[in-house]
């Protein structure tokens, strides 16, 4: 294949996933098309090109007829956004994303939205269990599922694939998987009332393979779920933390009703720069039971769990945790 385009290229899933492409040499051409500019050098057959998926796509990249599009372009971070910016960015960029394959008939879009779409998940949840968003993230990544599906059916051979991760995580990533594990290292994580609470991750790693393997499939639309297996309990994913980085700082329950307005108190009291935050303490306390039916159902092969993907996560980028150490515990 010549070229692929991917929007949102400079964040975290679309970087990694323009290394993998091009360290396999799967497309001649990767387009990198984002606000920001990637924050790495690029590989020789990477350009980067500034796109804002908010207005008109054509007029900003011309006339590029890729094979492929991959669409990460979203705004995600939970806190740090009014509910209107969810909205605005991820509804508008899957209209115009969508407009811009027809002008340049491309035929191929891979589009990833979120488990956020289901809501809080106590049960087993797959890819057919109803949706319940609870927040504006959730609902706009929904909304957005379904312009690109009516993308799909509007043109013949055009080819869908949706994959709904988990909270990603993975070497180099600041986001809330680090952020717990850097509260149990310093000792101040709490579990939040309950240590039975299911939480479904995705290590970036397993979940670029799930998109090699995706746009290879024979189906014109595959829908995905995409976290580890098997899901565990976050009681579990504390243990396994504090046996791979041998951590000896206790971790006690709490109620939910007495973090949350201590977690206020702490933001009043460092001006919101406490990592201490209550949309956080909430997220630890939201159930999140995934199951990956539609891949177990092909045949993909899952390499990782969470305590696989944490000592991957720890011989790649053992600064993550350990700065200014040489001293590791990989095995």
């Amino acid at each position: 294949m010549e070229t692929a385009i991917i929007f949102g290229g400079s964040g975290y899933i679309g970087s990694n996933l323009a290394r993998r492409l091009s360290s396999e040499n799967r497309f001649k051409n990767l387009i990198l098309a984002d606000i920001k500019k990637p924050k790495s050098p690029l590989p020789a057959n990477v350009c980067f090109k500034q796109c804002d998926v908010r207005n008109p796509i054509f007029e900003q990249l011309g006339d590029i007829h890729p094979d492929w599009i991959f669409n990460f372009a979203a705004v995600h971070r939970e806190p740090g956004h009014k509910g209107s910016e969810y909205f605005d960015t991820n509804i508008s960029g899957a209209r115009n994303v969508c407009k811009y394959a027809e002008t340049v008939k491309c035929q191929n879009i891979l589009f990833t939205s979120s488990i956020s779409v289901y809501g809080p998940t106590v049960e087993a949840t797959t890819e057919n269990s109803p949706k319940y968003p609870k927040t504006p993230y959730g609902i706009s990544k929904l909304c957005a599922e379904l312009i690109h599906e009516c993308w799909h059916r509007s043109g013949n051979g055009r080819k869908l694939v949706v994959c709904r991760p988990g909270v990603v995580y993975g070497p180099g990533d600041p986001g809330n998987i680090l952020r717990m594990i850097k509260a149990v290292q310093k000792g101040y994580f709490f579990f939040p009332g309950t240590t039975k609470i299911r939480k479904s991750y995705a290590y970036i790693e397993g979940l670029i393979d799930s998109f090699v393997f995706s746009i290879s499939y024979s189906d014109s639309f595959f829908l995905y779920n995409y976290v580890e297996k098997e899901t565990e309990t976050i009681g579990g994913l504390i243990q396994i933390v504090k046996q791979e980085l041998s951590s000896s700082s206790p971790v006690i329950s709490i109620p939910l009703w007495v973090l949350l307005p201590f977690a206020h108190g702490i933001q009043f009291l460092t001006n919101g720069k406490s990592p201490i935050h209550p949309e956080r303490v909430k997220k630890a306390a939201f159930p999140t039971h995934i199951v990956p039916f539609n891949l177990e159902q092909v045949g993909f092969n899952f390499k990782y769990d969470f305590r696989s993907s944490l000592k991957d996560w720890i011989s790649s980028a053992p600064e993550d945790f350990f700065k200014g150490r040489n001293s590791l515990k990989t095995n």
